[in-house]
């Protein structure tokens, strides 16, 4: 019983871009820092100057290198090359995704999750280019000049990382119809190693970095381990607690007694485990196979959507 439901379109890009959310945080630091590149490079071009010496010098400060030598004097380029784009093609695509990936996310997981998992996700894909790179022979000629840059390893891992924890949840794809996250997952991971060969090897390895880190960091979490409670004692303010959107409701429930995020959470997962049983067995014996309190699951289920 997961759907889309369409929203208006300013309405939306409001939740996207104003909303105290992580995501809507993330994805305005994103934008913000492309427009700002671009700005400059304009400006670098009315005033005579080659665009592409202002993107070498902003991807040398800022973007992830492969060479260890620079890494040590440039360590902070581990993180902040997660908000660095090339393109615009490069940033849409990238935010498309951590929109649609992040709003599923947060269906069943806390924000304070989504944010450790973008930024601990871009750490592993950046962990697995320097690797790459300095491992095998085939970097070798590369090594000192090749960087990387862009937001696809976190959200690879925020996609994976839900694609783990609920890797039944349908969602309706365009010409596919309905289709469950998880072979969407997996049909992500072979295109990236399929994928290695090509013009940018770099950056699908770090790709597969961010998702085996949201594989493994769901795969605990599944058995009651999370790696995140480590950073309990680190607070964010100005974040909404509850992630309402104009695709999803992910709020929680507004009288008894609060519930914690992990409490929440697997509620919330038991009761889309009963729809896909309850949905499973009408496919199976039909909807008069149903007793009267998987009836009034379903109704109420349909009703919230």
């Amino acid at each position: 019983m997961n759907s889309f439901q369409h929203g208006n379109t300013g309405e939306v890009l409001r939740k996207i871009f104003l909303s105290k959310t992580v995501l809507s945080r993330l994805i305005l630091i994103n934008t913000a820092v492309y427009l700002l590149v671009s700005l400059l490079n304009l400006f670098s071009w009315l005033f005579g100057q080659q665009n592409s010496e202002l993107l070498s010098s902003i991807g040398q400060f800022l973007a992830l290198p492969s060479s260890l030598g620079s890494l040590a004097t440039h360590p902070w380029t581990l993180f902040t090359y997660m908000f660095l784009h090339e393109s615009f093609m490069h940033i849409l695509f990238n935010l498309i995704m951590l929109y649609f990936g992040g709003m599923i996310f947060l269906e069943y997981l806390s924000q304070k999750k989504l944010l450790w998992t973008y930024l601990i996700g871009g750490f592993s894909g950046a962990v697995f280019f320097i690797l790459a790179f300095n491992i095998f022979p085939v970097f070798g000629d590369s090594k000192g000049i090749a960087f990387a840059l862009g937001a696809s390893a976190s959200v690879l891992a925020i996609i994976i990382a839900v694609a783990t924890y609920v890797p039944d949840y349908t969602i309706q794809l365009f010409l596919f119809g309905r289709v469950k996250l998880k072979y969407i997952a997996i049909a992500l991971i072979i295109i990236d190693v399929l994928s290695i060969q090509s013009g940018n090897p770099g950056g699908h390895i770090a790709h597969l970095g961010g998702a085996a880190w949201g594989f493994v960091y769901a795969w605990y979490l599944k058995k009651g381990n999370d790696f995140y409670k480590i950073f309990d004692g680190i607070k964010f303010t100005g974040f909404e607690r509850k992630s309402k959107s104009a695709k999803f409701d992910t709020s929680r429930p507004k009288t008894g007694r609060p519930m914690d995020d992990d409490t929440y959470s697997k509620k919330r997962a038991a009761s889309q485990h009963e729809i896909d049983r309850i949905l499973d067995k009408i496919s199976r014996s039909g909807y008069s196979s149903l007793s009267s309190q998987e009836k009034e699951l379903l109704f109420k289920t349909s009703n919230k959507k």
